[in-house]
C-alpha cells in the first residue's frame, strides 16, 4: 500500500493523506478544515476508484474560494495518477 500526502493551496484544512492499494483509495484524512464533513468525506471514498473520485470533486468550490477541500483532493489525485511512482506530492 502506498501512502500519499499533499499540501492543499487556499483551503482550511493543511494536509490531505490517502493510500492506494490494488488501485483503489483508502484511509483519506484532511487536516483541518471542517471536520465532520471532511471526515464524511473520507468514509464515502473508502475503496473509491481514484480517477473517477478526482473527476468528480474537480472543480468544486468553497464559500467564494478558486477551490475547495475535495478540489485539492482532486489535484492531488491528479499528481499521484501523473507520477504514479512518486510516494509525496
Amino acid at each position: 500500500m502506498a501512502i500519499y500526502s499533499y499540501a492543499p493551496q487556499g483551503t482550511c484544512s493543511k494536509h490531505i493523506s490517502f493510500e492506494l492499494k490494488d488501485g483503489k483509495l483508502h484511509n483519506v484524512k484532511f487536516e483541518g478544515g471542517c471536520p465532520g464533513n471532511l471526515a464524511a468525506i473520507g468514509k464515502l471514498l473508502e475503496g473509491a476508484d481514484p480517477q473517477k473520485t478526482a473527476d468528480l470533486l474537480r472543480g468544486n468550490l468553497c464559500r467564494g474560494k478558486q477551490t475547495s477541500c475535495a478540489d485539492q483532493l482532486a489535484h492531488a489525485l491528479d499528481d499521484v495518477l501523473s507520477k504514479s511512482d512518486s510516494k509525496t506530492v
